[in-house]
């Protein structure tokens, strides 16, 4: 079985070893009669087909409806009336390790976020309007209706009026934060209703359930980190003492791996590792499995001050304490702290690496705008390779897109893995935000349309995320006309002048003006922050209407954070247009005593398709935008280009000129 295995990243199989095995045994007599059939099944991947169809038809017995029976029985058993699968684990990470992926195992939705609640009679999932479709489709006869987050009730609020009182709601205490919990427990306490975080049911009914990851844990090369591990200890203590706090847990793996300059590969596309942190006054223990740690990993821990400690024994430890403990209630979850003394006293703030590692350091940006370079170089092998493989007749598919820029970026130096699973949606299947091309349900790429591509790349001295709309064949009048809302949208935003500290939230409406005045809007944020080879969805920085206005979210000098305003017609197409943008002093200010200014300066380096461009609807100012950034663009790339990709890259910066 093992030889006839396709490439890494083809299958997940582990959690099927032992089915695949006795799925093979049927074929075990024959096999060992005849070595020569063996070798021809191996040879031809037979047995791989065989495997991987014995594989489909055991998990076919063993989908959403068996999976909510058999959940439904363990509520049963235990008395619970209600369960809640939230899109979390005991670190409340975005993009989740396989083995903290109940709510897709349960319900078979495989969007990054939602929240699956289950009781007797129903099951609802609640996700927001970027998986409305998406979750349409993948729900369909499972019996659970979606429910669209902003439209209508949260599931606190339905639990809350639909349960009467004496009835009990579950949920996977390593699933819930701090300030989840509470939220629950104050929704449901004027009912009469009672939360239990005591367990898991999933324990008892998935038992294929992945491990724990246990890749290595490595430390970020030095020549591209500008701060030691000991000096960002110092000035989280600092921030520490100002709050009156003897202790700090970090649970967060991106504020974990900032802090000690340790790199993982515990949850795709994410450097990340699984860990606990905690701080004192004079000591460090760092919470993961020591076995993972390579030898220079250990040395740069110890050159930090500090410790080990097995990753299990976090909450035994917590339980230890008895001075006060500095927490961030939305990172830390309800197990993690489920044995503290009641009576140490609990601070709740946001972690203060979480701000310190927002503001990047001027070598960081300097590093970033290297590896933007090198990601937009390969950005122009790619576009000119697809184009000329259109132009000879070739018929691709959306997965030969991923396929394909993975080969370029592959050859960037520094180069490490993609940032997030690559979003190449062509025509209707770009109307999902979030859409992913998957070997079962993808589109080939022909006729006249529009494609969209959202794609990014992990450097050891960078993250990058772009997102380009190209068209393929004719585009329509109606291509442009939105394509060019889209980027109106776009370059609104992204020549603002805006006050150093104001709240990101405030500067929306900026950028949908453009699309607001023609009543056209797009349901998802404009802007989320972008870590430093880490996270490509970082805080606590969003440019977002719908997010709260809080002071953590006040932009700074240093801050990376995406523009990417966009429209999505379903059945038809989706336009997006991404660029990362870093936040900059205004150079040779006209006046000083009203505070700083900022403005944005464009990181991201590839063209936008001017073929897409109606340029009857822009401003004599929005074509001397798109000619400055393409300037821009040529100037830092072409240097490093030679051959059809030079002359790609040639052709799409032409300026442009009032139609």
């Amino acid at each position: 079985i093992e030889g006839a295995m396709p490439p890494p990243g083809q299958a997940a199989l582990k959690g099927t070893a032992c089915r695949l095995l006795r799925s093979a045994c049927t074929f075990c007599s024959l096999l060992q009669a005849s070595p020569v059939f063996l070798r021809f099944l191996r040879s031809s991947r037979i047995l791989f087909f065989f495997v991987m169809n014995a594989v489909s038809s055991s998990s076919a017995l063993q989908g959403p409806v068996q999976r909510l029976a058999a959940l439904r029985q363990a509520m049963q058993k235990q008395g619970i009336d209600a369960w809640i699968i939230p899109s979390a684990d005991p670190h409340l990470s975005e993009y989740l390790p396989e083995h903290w992926q109940g709510r897709r195992w349960v319900s078979g939705f495989t969007g990054s976020v939602g929240t699956l609640v289950v009781t007797a009679a129903t099951a609802d999932l609640w996700a927001d309007s970027r998986y409305w479709e998406q979750a349409t489709a993948q729900l369909a006869g499972t019996g659970i209706q979606l429910q669209k987050l902003g439209r209508g009730r949260t599931h606190v609020e339905v639990l809350a009026e639909a349960l009467g009182q004496g009835a009990v709601v579950g949920v996977a205490p390593d699933m819930l934060s701090r300030a989840a919990k509470r939220q629950l427990e104050q929704a449901f306490v004027a009912k009469g209703i009672q939360l239990r975080a005591d367990g898991d049911l999933l324990a008892g009914i998935w038992t294929e359930r992945p491990a724990l990851p246990a890749e290595p844990v490595v430390v970020h090369a030095a020549e591209f980190v500008s701060e030691s591990a000991a000096e960002k200890l110092a000035r989280v203590r600092a921030a520490m003492q100002e709050k009156g706090a003897a202790h700090h847990l970090i649970s967060s793996l991106d504020d974990i791996a900032w802090l000690t300059n340790l790199r993982g590969n515990d949850v795709s596309y994410n450097p990340v590792f699984l860990a606990h942190l905690l701080i004192g006054a004079s000591s460090a223990t760092l919470y993961v499995d020591d076995a993972r740690l390579t030898a220079p990993a250990r040395e740069a821990l110890a050159a930090a001050g500090i410790s080990v400690a097995p990753y299990e024994k976090a909450a035994d430890d917590i339980a230890r304490l008895s001075d006060s403990l500095l927490v961030d209630p939305a990172k830390v979850a309800a197990s993690t702290l489920q044995s503290l003394k009641g009576t140490v006293p609990v601070i709740e703030s946001v972690n203060p690496s979480t701000l310190f590692k927002s503001v990047k350091s001027p070598a960081d940006v300097a590093h970033t705008r290297e590896a933007m370079i090198e990601d937009g170089v390969a950005l122009c092998h790619f576009f000119a390779d697809f184009e000329a493989r259109l132009a000879r007749g070739e018929v691709l598919n959306e997965l030969d897109i991923d396929r394909m820029l993975l080969e370029f970026r592959s050859q960037r130096p520094n180069f490490v893995s993609p940032s997030f699973g690559t979003i190449a949606g062509f025509n209707a299947n770009a109307a999902l935000p979030h859409y992913s091309a998957t070997p079962e349900a993808f589109s080939e790429i022909r006729g006249d349309g529009l494609l969209l591509i959202d794609s990014g790349g992990q450097y050891l001295n960078g993250t990058t995320d772009i997102t380009r709309v190209v068209p393929v064949g004719t585009p329509s009048a109606a291509h442009k006309r939105d394509n060019t809302l889209v980027l109106k949208a776009h370059i609104a935003l992204a020549e603002t002048i805006f006050p150093e500290g104001i709240a990101g939230p405030l500067l929306d409406a900026i950028c949908r003006k453009p699309m607001w005045q023609q009543q056209c809007d797009y349901g998802h944020g404009t802007g989320h922050g972008v870590g430093y080879f880490m996270n490509v969805h970082e805080g606590p920085q969003v440019i977002s209407w719908h997010a709260p206005v809080m002071p953590q979210g006040a932009l700074k000098v240093g801050m990376i954070t995406s523009i990417e305003p966009g429209i999505y017609r379903p059945g038809k197409w989706g336009i997006r247009i991404e660029n990362l943008v870093v936040n900059q002093p205004v150079a040779n200010p006209q006046e000083t005593e009203f505070g700083q200014f900022l403005h944005f300066e464009p990181l991201t380096l590839c063209p936008i398709d001017t073929r897409l461009m109606d340029t009857a609807l822009m401003t004599p100012t929005e074509i001397q935008w798109v000619n400055a950034y393409h300037a821009l663009v040529r100037e830092k790339l072409a240097p490093r280009l030679q051959g059809a990709a030079l002359a790609w890259l040639e052709a799409r910066t032409q300026p442009l000129a009032k139609g």
